[in-house]
C-alpha cells in the first residue's frame, strides 16, 4: 500500500531512518569482515551483533537511538541472512557471491517484525483515514487501496524513488477452497505464446520491457550525458533524468506482474488440477560459454542471439507468474505440479514417437512416425498435463 503524502518531515525522517540503518548494516558487514581478516580468524554472529546494540544507540542517540530497536534487528538479522546463503552457496560449489556494502540508494526497506514494537498499523482507528505509525516519524497516512484480512503481524517500509509503501503480512484462518469444477490442465510456457494449455487455448505474451524499449532507451541516454557524482551532488535535471529511468522499469515490473497475477488467478479458478514444466530458468538465462579456436583468442559464439533469448524469457518473467501460481492454487485448495520438461514439445501424444525431427519449425509439430500434426506448444502442453497425472496417481498411490 502506498504511503499517502508524508509531509516534508516525515519524508525527511523516512529517509534518514533507511540513512541510518544502512550506516548500521554496513557497520555490521565491516565488523564481520574485519574479524575474519584478523589473524585469530574469528566469525562473528548475529547474537554477538545485537547485543551491541544498546551501546551503539546510547553512543549515537540523534541517530541510531531514534529508531525502533526490534528494526534495527531485523536490518542484523538481513545481513546474517546473506552471510548464511553465501557460505550455502561456497559448500554447494556455486559462485557464492560475498555479501556487498550498500549505497543509500541500495538500500530501500526497514522491517518491523512485530506490529505494535516499534510501528503501528491503522494507529487512528476512530479516524477514517488509515494512518500507520512509526518510532521516529509519527502517524503517516496511507492508500489502502483493499481492506486488510486477519492480523497483521509484521509491517515494512519501502521507498521507490520519490514514493514510499508500506508492505504488510497478516495472519489469517485457512481459507475456503473454491469449489471444484473437474477440469485439468497442463501449460506449456514460450515467447511467442506467454502460454499454452492443453485444451488448444493460448495466452499472449504482452512484452512489456520491449514496448517500453523506445522510452527507456532515451530515458538512458539522457541520463548517460550527466557526470556520474554522489546523490547529493546531482541538479535538478540531472536527479529528474534519474528518476525517469526508475519510473519506467517500475512501469515494467508492475505490468509484468499484473499480468501474472490475472493469468495465475485464471487458471486457479478453471481447473483443480494444474501441471507444468520445472524450469530451470537461471541456467535457462546463463552467457554461452567463449569456445576457443587459436590461442589468445575467445569469440563468443551466438552470444548475440542467446542475449536476445536471455531477455525475451526475462521479459516474460516465468518466475514471478510461477511463483504467484503455486501461492493462489495452494490458497484456492487447487494442486500444481511441476513435471521433467525434457522432449515434451518432441513426444507425440498420439503414438508417443520422440524425435527432435518431429518438431520441424518453432511452431509446428509433426510425427515422423503416425503423421499426427498440432502446434508445438499444446502439444507440449499435453504431454505436461499427462506427465503430471502420472505423478499425482504415484503421491496417491
Amino acid at each position: 500500500m502506498s504511503i499517502g503524502k508524508p509531509t516534508v518531515g516525515q519524508t525527511q525522517a523516512l529517509a534518514e531512518m533507511l540513512r541510518d540503518h544502512c550506516s548500521l548494516y554496513n557497520g555490521a558487514l565491516q565488523e564481520r569482515r574485519d574479524a575474519y581478516r584478523h589473524a585469530s580468524k574469528t566469525s562473528v554472529k548475529y547474537g554477538m551483533q545485537s547485543a551491541q546494540l544498546k551501546e551503539i544507540r546510547a553512543f549515537d542517540p540523534e541517530r541510531q537511538g531514534r529508531w525502533s530497536f526490534s528494526s534495527q534487528q531485523a536490518t542484523l538479522r538481513r545481513l546474517d541472512k546473506a552471510f548464511a546463503a553465501f557460505f550455502r552457496r561456497v559448500k554447494s560449489g556455486e559462485t557464492p557471491g560475498y555479501p556487498r556494502f550498500r549505497g543509500v540508494n541500495w538500500f530501500d526497506t526497514v522491517d518491523f517484525p512485530k506490529d505494535g514494537d516499534g510501528c503501528r498499523w491503522d494507529s487512528t482507528p476512530h479516524d477514517p483515514v488509515t494512518r500507520v505509525r512509526f518510532q521516529g516519524i509519527g502517524h503517516v497516512k496511507v492508500n489502502q487501496h483493499r481492506a486488510v484480512v486477519g492480523k497483521v503481524k509484521t509491517v515494512s517500509v519501502k521507498r521507490e524513488g520519490r514514493k514510499w509503501f508500506v508492505v504488510l503480512t497478516a495472519e489469517q484462518s485457512r481459507p475456503e477452497p473454491l469449489p471444484a469444477t473437474g477440469a485439468v490442465v497442463g501449460i506449456d510456457m514460450g515467447i511467442a505464446n506467454f502460454l499454452a494449455d492443453s485444451g488448444g487455448e493460448f495466452v499472449p505474451n504482452p512484452r512489456h520491457a520491449r514496448k517500453a524499449a523506445a522510452k527507456l532507451q532515451a530515458a538512458q541516454r539522457a541520463l548517460a550525458r550527466f557526470p556520474r557524482v554522489r546523490r547529493d551532488k546531482r541538479t535538478g535535471n540531472h536527479q529528474r533524468a534519474v528518476q525517469r529511468v526508475a519510473d519506467l522499469h517500475r512501469k515494467v515490473r508492475r505490468q509484468r506482474l499484473d499480468h501474472a497475477h490475472k493469468t495465475a488467478l485464471a487458471l486457479v479458478r478453471e481447473h483443480d488440477f494444474i501441471a507444468h514444466e520445472d524450469l530451470k530458468i537461471r541456467n535457462m538465462v546463463k552467457a554461452p560459454a567463449p569456445k576457443p579456436v587459436q590461442p589468445g583468442t575467445f569469440p563468443r559464439k551466438g552470444a548475440a542471439a542467446k542475449a536476445g533469448l536471455n531477455k525475451s524469457i526475462n521479459d516474460a518473467g516465468w518466475g514471478v507468474f510461477l511463483t504467484i501460481l503455486r501461492a493462489k492454487a495452494e490458497s484456492a485448495g487447487r494442486e500444481v505440479i511441476a513435471v521433467d520438461p525434457r522432449n515434451t514439445s518432441r513426444r507425440c501424444p498420439a503414438c508417443g514417437h520422440t524425435a527432435k525431427e518431429n518438431r520441424p519449425t518453432q511452431e509446428r509439430f509433426h510425427c515422423r512416425s503416425c503423421g499426427h500434426t498440432a502446434h508445438a506448444d499444446t502439444v507440449g502442453a499435453t504431454n505436461v498435463l499427462r506427465a503430471g497425472l502420472v505423478r499425482r496417481d504415484a503421491r496417491k498411490g
